[in-house]
């Protein structure tokens, strides 16, 4: 079976799971890679065949998207064209995370799709939401269309919903507590962050930036490039993340039993949704990075974690489940 595993280039945190979901999908049929968009700051070891422009964001510096630069680097015709030229007729099955042109182009040329992302949890009846934001539920939902779709979460909330996929670094590293506190606020900027959290002096903290390439040393902060092996580094060894609200990065501090705190970017639907999840599980939310939240930020510091999830490793299990149907693709029909 000849598959196209397309995934959202716009964050880490897709890639972060295309990561532990390529070499499972490899065992199973002939895969190539799509990636589209140009946000991230990770890369994968494996061959990437189609590595388009797709639909881009861009952080901002403030605590959200940077719409003006959105605006700017959006390329509707150009879009179109990459759906009209991706020979996806020469692929049996599309397993899609949330990336739009592989999507869009299956939808058109009748192409089997099954999505398998976190917006697809987000956008379930019975996962929480917030806010009402109907503009952003709209851009989610047809953003990367699908007939078949499944979801990650924090919590199952139903049989179309599955734990995080946690990678293997974190999985089996080695945990301790050095003291120090890991802070990823890709959409703040760095000195945004360091003027706020310097007011918290006895405490070590890890920024994690997208907008430094070295290192930057300022009294109690160390401000890091972003970088798999330094913040796995990190997040394995400290005693607690400050992060948005996406997906990934609180995954793996849950799954590590770290402290968490999130504040999640302003009018972005997903994270909203994610905080409530989250606040639902007695993750203290915090609204932006400002001064005055400097007491909460106190009092999370000298609290003790009490969540206990269970994140077991069942990538391949799922992978198999929601393939099976697809083994014997000559005696299926399309998907209308």
């Amino acid at each position: 079976m000849k598959i196209l595993y397309a995934i959202q280039g716009t964050g880490n945190g897709h890639l972060t799971r295309a990561k532990e979901i390529i070499p499972i999908l490899k065992e199973k049929g002939e895969v190539d890679i799509l990636i589209s968009g140009n946000e991230c700051d990770i890369t994968i070891e494996y061959p990437i065949m189609y590595k388009l422009y797709g639909l881009n964001y861009t952080f901002g510096k403030k605590g959200g998207i940077d719409f003006w630069q959105t605006l700017k680097k959006f390329r509707l015709l150009r879009f179109f064209r990459e759906i009209k030229n991706l020979p996806i007729k020469n692929y049996d099955l599309v397993i899609n995370d949330f990336e739009p042109v592989s999507a869009w182009a299956a939808k058109l040329k009748n192409v089997n799709c099954i999505s398998l992302s976190h917006q697809n949890a987000v956008l379930d009846s019975a996962s929480p939401k917030k806010g009402k934001y109907n503009f952003e539920k709209l851009i989610l939902k047809y953003y990367a269309p699908a007939k078949i779709k499944f979801g990650f979460h924090f919590v199952s909330y139903n049989s179309s919903i599955f734990t995080p996929i946690i990678r293997k670094k974190i999985r089996h590293s080695n945990v301790t507590n050095k003291g120090h506190y890991t802070v990823y606020l890709p959409s703040y900027d760095h000195d945004k962050i360091l003027e706020i959290l310097s007011g918290v002096p006895l405490v070590k903290w890890h920024i994690f930036s997208k907008q430094t390439k070295q290192l930057i040393f300022k009294k109690n902060v160390v401000i890091y490039p972003i970088n798999e092996f330094d913040f796995i580094k990190s997040i394995t060894t400290c005693e607690g993340v400050l992060c948005g609200a996406g997906f990934e990065t609180p995954s793996e501090a849950l799954f590590l039993k770290k402290k968490l705190m999130v504040i999640p970017m302003k009018n972005q639907y997903e994270q909203q949704c994610n905080a409530a999840a989250l606040e639902k599980m007695g993750i203290p939310v915090i609204k932006t990075l400002e001064k005055k939240r400097l007491k909460k930020i106190a009092k999370w510091i000298h609290s003790d974690p009490s969540y206990n999830v269970n994140y077991p490793d069942i990538t391949e299990d799922i992978l198999e489940s929601i393939l099976l149907p697809y083994f014997n693709e000559k005696l299926l029909p399309t998907i209308q």
